[in-house]
């Protein structure tokens, strides 16, 4: 993914992301099982405008931040990033590309985080519909493993971008 096309596609996978929560939250009862204990019970409840309101922040803000953050320390010409060989990354030839790829990066970062709060919030739905509410384990423990795999795979890329360079 390209700069241009990340800062493309980053809003409109939360516009899609919140749309889904949106009308989704329809099949939610007036007060919604919104805590669940490692069990899958549900031992926190909140009315439903409240979740949705919740949910929503989340699920727009918290990406954005993510995707905010590491530009914001790349930019002024990346002196505030904590990379290896800074000085070789930063130098003035391969600078623009360095920051470019740490934005880059982090809209990635933040389209998982994005996605895995969806599937979250799809969860929370299907517990709701069970009487009493219970969400999943087994989905929560995938959803986590998929997560966590995924978040192996950024790092892998990201530390690999700036190895030590002989």
């Amino acid at each position: 993914m390209n700069d241009r096309l990340g800062a493309i596609a980053l809003p409109l996978l939360l516009a899609v992301l919140a749309a889904f929560v949106w009308f989704t939250s329809a099949a939610l009862p007036e007060v919604v099982a919104s805590h669940f204990g490692s069990s899958g019970a549900a031992d926190g409840f909140m009315p439903r405008g409240v979740y949705i309101a919740v949910f929503l922040a989340l699920i727009v803000g918290v990406p954005l931040l993510l995707a905010f953050l590491p530009g914001a320390v790349a930019g002024q010409g990346g002196r505030n990033l904590n990379i290896p060989d800074r000085d070789y990354w930063l130098a003035p030839e391969r600078r623009d590309g360095t920051v470019a790829f740490v934005r880059m990066h982090g809209r990635w970062f933040a389209a998982l985080v994005a996605v895995f709060l969806g599937y979250v919030h799809w969860l929370v739905v299907r517990a709701n519909g069970l009487q009493p509410p219970e969400l999943s384990t087994v989905g929560i423990a995938a959803g986590l493993a998929f997560f966590f795999l995924f978040l192996a795979a950024w790092l892998f890329v990201l530390l690999a971008r700036f190895r030590r360079r002989a």
